[in-house]
C-alpha cells in the first residue's frame, strides 16, 4: 500500500528489509552525506534520495537533536562530532579483525603489514603488525596521511571516479613528500589507471625515500580498506613484488570474507 509520507511516523513504518524505515532513511543519509564531502543542502539531499523534503527535513531535525548532523550558518548540513566516536570505535574493531591477516601478510612476506581506511579525505591507519628484520618500516596506527603520496591511497581511489578523485585533490592539495611524490592530478589519475589494470598500487620511494610499498584494496569491505605490505626498497624489489602481489590479494579475499560475514544479515 502506497505509503503518505505527511502522515503516520516513519519510525513506525516497516521497512522492506523487515526493518524500520526511518532509520533506513537516517542512515542512508547520513552515507549520502559523507559521500558528498560531509555538508549538503536539504535539496541535494532530495535529489540524491529521491525523498520529500518534509520526510528529510524531519530526519535531519533529529539527527542534528542527537548531534550526528549540525546546521551550518548558510543553513546546509553537515555531519556531526558525535560521529567521530563511532567512527573510532568501528576502526578499531575492523583493526582487531585484521591483525591476524595482517600477521599472516608478515610471516608470508617477512615485510610490515598494514591496513588503512579512507576517512573522508584523508587515508588512516587502522592496523599494523610489524616486521620481524631488525630493519623494518613502523607507522603509527591512527596515523592520517594524504592518498596521493602512499600506495593504500591508490588502491583506495583506484576505483573512484576521476571528477571525484579531481575534487578530492584540490581540497587536500599534492605536496611532495619526497622528489618521487606525484604532485599533478592527471600524474595521480594515471597512476590509478596503472593500478586498476594490474590489481595491486604501488608506493615507489614516494611517501619516504628508500621505502616501496605495495598494497590491494579488500574488495567488498563495508567501508573502503586497504592492505598494504611496505619495507626498505632493497628488499621489496621488483622481483619480489612479483611474489608478494599475489599473497596480499589472496589475504585481502580472505579478509573481505571475514567482513562480510560479520556483516548484519538482512532478513
Amino acid at each position: 500500500m502506497p505509503q503518505s509520507h505527511a502522515s503516520a511516523p516513519d519510525a513506525k513504518t516497516a521497512a522492506p528489509s523487515g526493518g524500520v524505515q526511518s532509520l533506513e532513511r537516517a542512515f542512508d543519509l547520513l552515507e549520502r552525506m559523507a559521500d558528498a564531502g560531509g555538508e549538503v543542502g536539504l535539496s541535494e539531499l532530495s535529489a540524491a534520495s529521491g525523498l520529500p523534503l518534509p520526510t528529510i527535513h524531519r530526519l535531519m531535525r533529529t539527527l542534528v537533536a542527537c548531534g550526528y548532523v549540525r546546521q551550518q550558518p548558510n543553513r546546509r548540513y553537515a555531519l556531526g562530532p558525535r560521529l567521530i566516536r563511532l567512527g573510532e570505535s568501528s576502526a578499531r574493531l575492523l583493526g582487531t579483525w585484521a591483525r591476524p591477516y595482517l600477521a599472516r601478510l608478515v610471516e608470508e612476506t617477512g615485510e610490515t603489514a598494514n591496513m588503512a581506511l579512507l576517512d573522508g579525505d584523508e587515508v588512516v591507519y587502522v592496523a599494523q603488525v610489524p616486521s620481524k628484520h631488525s630493519m623494518r618500516m613502523f607507522t603509527e596506527v591512527g596515523r592520517r596521511v594524504l592518498p596521493h603520496s602512499t600506495g593504500v591511497g591508490k588502491a583506495l581511489l583506484a576505483h573512484t571516479s576521476p571528477p571525484e578523485v579531481r575534487a578530492l585533490l584540490a581540497r587536500t592539495g599534492m605536496p611532495a613528500a619526497t622528489e618521487k611524490t606525484i604532485t599533478t592530478p592527471e600524474g595521480f589519475l594515471d597512476a590509478l589507471d596503472v593500478v586498476r589494470r594490474a590489481g595491486y598500487a604501488v608506493d615507489d620511494n614516494e611517501q619516504e625515500i628508500g621505502v616501496r610499498c605495495l598494497a590491494v584494496q579488500v574488495p567488498n569491505s563495508p567501508t573502503a580498506a586497504a592492505i598494504s605490505i611496505s619495507g626498505p626498497a632493497g628488499r621489496v624489489t621488483e622481483e619480489a613484488t612479483e611474489r608478494i602481489v599475489p599473497i596480499l590479494q589472496g589475504i585481502a579475499l580472505e579478509l573481505s570474507a571475514t567482513l562480510a560475514s560479520a556483516a548484519p544479515q538482512q532478513s
